[in-house]
């Protein structure tokens, strides 16, 4: 293990390890594999795929449509049991949901309560873990803060506009101060305003909150922009097609990264990779 230096968050008054050597594998996946089978088939979804991902590291994850992603997702939340490997997160294996991450789904408004205003959403895994009401109140107060909502935390969801309800959801994220989030194709719903808006308040909380991010998505210009690391995964049964690093410095600019030439190089790369994907190469 490398040197490293502890640091608190102002924000959250959360400790966050900064690695300064050598950064420690926060999610490794191990030859990973899953089938379903029913009497009438055996479908192979995920085929053999090992990857790390480090301690603060933003890593996008893309591929064709029913490459397996969202079956990768569910196996590295604890939520489906692998056929074959394993998940690690945080060093121990994943056999349930693990207590160190916190997932955002595409369907905000189906994880959000209608009946529950938006500070009750935001509270409400606080409440299982029975954080006492003062710490409570000061945690989702600064996650509404963060994702520039503390102006509505007494509005219901239905009031909200799509990408505000995208926002409540990552702001209940976002107070359980994980050290993993994962992210189910959470932009997919909202207009491309919105959605520009939204990736840059993600690269906002990954640089403030030390958080170890895996993103999911179909959109390859996200995945670039977004991302430090662009997994490019095959058709099923998924493995891995290409590990592309992204070497575009930051701050990110929506008006200014997306046309720079490393850019567009780097979208190309992962373009061809799936394209490959998508003919079985």
């Amino acid at each position: 293990m490398g040197a490293s230096l502890v640091l608190r968050n102002a924000r959250f008054g959360k400790e966050i390890l900064k690695l300064t050597t050598q950064k420690n594998a926060m999610v490794s996946v191990d030859h990973l594999n899953k089938v379903y089978e029913s009497k009438e088939r055996r479908v192979e979804a995920i085929g053999d795929l090992s990857f790390e991902v480090n301690q603060g590291d933003f890593t996008c994850i893309v591929g064709p449509s029913g490459a397996g992603k969202t079956t990768l997702l569910k196996c590295l939340a604890g939520l489906l049991k692998p056929t074959a490997g394993s998940v690690r997160v945080n060093g121990r294996e994943v056999t349930e949901p693990p207590e160190e991450m916190a997932v955002v789904f595409q369907e905000y408004g189906r994880s959000l309560f209608p009946w529950k205003t938006v500070r009750e959403n935001v509270e409400l895994p606080l409440r299982e873990r029975n954080i006492p009401k003062v710490e409570r109140d000061r945690t989702v107060a600064a996650a509404l803060k963060s994702v520039e909502l503390d102006h509505v935390g007494d509005s219901y969801p239905w009031q909200l506009s799509g990408g505000m309800q995208q926002r409540v959801a990552i702001a209940r994220a976002v107070a359980y101060q994980p050290k993993v989030m994962v992210l189910d194709e959470p932009f997919a719903a909202v207009d491309a305003q919105t959605r520009a808006d939204l990736e840059d308040l993600m690269l906002h909380l990954w640089s403030e909150l030390g958080l170890t991010l895996i993103f999911v998505t179909h959109d390859i210009d996200e995945a670039v922009y977004l991302g430090q690391r662009v997994l490019v995964l095959s058709a099923s049964p998924t493995r891995i097609l290409d590990d592309v690093v992204i070497d575009i410095p930051s701050p990110r600019s929506q008006a200014k990264t997306r046309i720079e030439s490393r850019f567009a190089e780097l979208r190309t790369r992962v373009y061809a990779g799936i394209q490959r994907a998508k003919t079985g190469g």
